[in-house]
């Protein structure tokens, strides 16, 4: 269509488009969020939603190794290492094994804060529950 505003715009380039990527903090914040959910659906039963936000974070991290290959090699060992067995837990609906796979990925996690000159970023689990969804037992 000759009149459609959209063809007057020049296409974006390779570099406008890395910039309307989100980057490190926007990537990570929204795992930080995703694993709480994870730890709290989990200690309540629903191991469904529990699962879903392992595999939220699990994807964040991909798109993560993506956007800053740097961290590439520590992504996938981390979800080779504590990611699987995490939702092998949470398939099995084994919560102390969970629990422990947890705390050690967060653990790890943290060392890995360290290791990239990031000590001052320490994730801890929230000491309240997210209040946005039921994460009890599901129907």
């Amino acid at each position: 269509m000759a009149d459609d505003p959209r063809g007057k715009e020049p296409a974006l380039s390779v570099d406008q488009i890395a910039q309307l990527l989100p980057g490190t903090g926007e990537l990570m914040a929204s795992v930080g969020i995703a694993w709480w959910k994870c730890a709290y659906a989990a200690r309540g039963g629903n191991w469904d939603l529990a699962a879903y936000f392992a595999r939220r974070v699990r994807g964040l991290q991909r798109k993560l190794a993506v956007v800053r290959p740097k961290y590439a090699q520590d992504l996938a060992a981390f979800e080779e290492d504590l990611l699987a067995p995490l939702l092998s837990a949470l398939d099995a609906h084994d919560g102390p094994v969970f629990e422990r796979v947890f705390a050690a990925a967060t653990d790890r996690a943290n060392e890995l804060h360290v290791k990239w000159a990031k000590p001052y970023i320490k994730w801890v689990l929230p000491g309240e529950a997210p209040s946005d969804l039921e994460l009890g037992p599901a129907d």
